[in-house]
């Protein structure tokens, strides 16, 4: 049984009917819906006042506070949909990859796996590794009452990308020379990281999450033949994994312009659009039968009143012959966001779009 209602005929829950699933599901909606990327973050003040003193991985393994911090954004902005808290190193931290999550770096890997031996570190995940996602979730679903709750996890070459080089990187010489070099042991390591994010995803939607959200962060460094051959098999199993839940699954990454057919390819229900592509060419790209997630430059938040409206009516004007379209951001809402503008952001996009 889906959070969000089974294709078996079951009776749906409150979540079916909101206006995100209705996009998603390319449906007949009463407004855009809208949520952003990182809304539960470092833009809140009162996200800094929960977080202060507390490490970043030891915050998402704390059941009360990620529902605090999930729930924030949707009270604060009136967003329609929230999206659980995590991170998306947390199911490698949980099958006991040696990492930790550095202010100002990012996740650090003690060990990179540069080798096949290497691959030992990672095992099977399973829900007892993870006892905190199901407490949080079941804490929230019954807060959110008919707002879904989108859980997400990091796509396989994401994932690869901060294992190999053992940190952030903007070259991916490591990880893309292993990918080169040895093709087997490469395919070898997405294809066990795809059952780690799988079984990651799965424990969410079991939980009560109503969407999930597969982010290929760092997919933009990739040629679309190089994605085709040595990535998307990877994602397409995490897809193919989770499809029977009947929940919609969403495809987002930085900089895939041209891949974004691709990603709807790999079994994507919503594929999500940054910045550089306006949506109406993104849905040439994307085909028919899917939904598309999308736009706003986030630095656009930064200009003034009237400079944001016009480019979010720009946004909805390059929607506005989409099967489905939910309102986000390019990319993540930065650090230092007005919170007042995405409040009103919300709001504007509501009164625009209402049918």
């Amino acid at each position: 049984m889906s959070a969000n209602g089974s294709p078996s005929g079951k009776q749906p829950t409150a979540t079916y009917d909101s206006p995100f699933l209705k996009a998603c599901r390319r449906e007949p909606v009463p407004h855009t819906p809208v949520w952003f990327m990182r809304q539960a973050g470092r833009s809140l003040p009162e996200y800094r006042k929960v977080r202060e003193g507390v490490g970043m991985l030891e915050s998402c393994m704390r059941p009360e506070l990620v529902t605090e911090i999930t729930l924030q954004p949707v009270r604060r902005h009136g967003v329609d949909a929230a999206i659980y808290f995590s991170d998306i190193v947390v199911p490698l931290k949980a099958i006991g990859v040696d990492l930790d999550i550095k202010p100002g770096v990012g996740p650090v890997v003690e060990r990179p796996i540069r080798t096949r031996a290497d691959l030992a570190q990672l095992r099977d995940l399973t829900p007892e590794d993870v006892p905190y996602i199901t407490e949080a979730i079941g804490l929230l679903t019954a807060e959110l009452g008919s707002t879904p709750l989108i859980g997400f996890a990091g796509a396989p070459f994401t994932l690869a990308s901060y294992l190999v080089e053992g940190g952030p990187s903007r070259t991916y010489e490591n990880a893309k020379a292993m990918m080169y070099g040895d093709p087997e042991l490469w395919a070898d390591l997405l294809d066990r990281l795809a059952d780690i994010t799988a079984a990651f995803l799965k424990v969410q939607i079991e939980a009560g999450a109503s969407a999930v959200q597969l982010f290929d962060s760092w997919a933009g460094a990739l040629a679309p033949a190089d994605y085709r051959r040595s990535v998307m098999p990877a994602s397409a199993k995490v897809f193919r994994a989770v499809e029977g839940y009947g929940v919609p699954r969403i495809h987002f990454g930085v900089g895939t312009g041209e891949l974004l057919g691709l990603m709807g390819e790999a079994g994507a229900d919503v594929v999500g659009v940054d910045w550089r592509v306006p949506l109406d060419e993104a849905a040439r790209r994307v085909g028919p039968g899917k939904a598309l997630q999308g736009n706003l430059d986030p630095t656009v938040l930064f200009a003034s009143r009237e400079a944001v409206e016009t480019k979010t009516r720009e946004v909805l004007r390059d929607a506005a012959g989409l099967e489905g379209h939910i309102f986000n951001l390019g990319h993540g809402v930065m650090p230092s966001t007005d919170p007042d503008a995405l409040t009103r952001l919300v709001e504007y996009v509501h009164a625009q779009s209402a049918r």
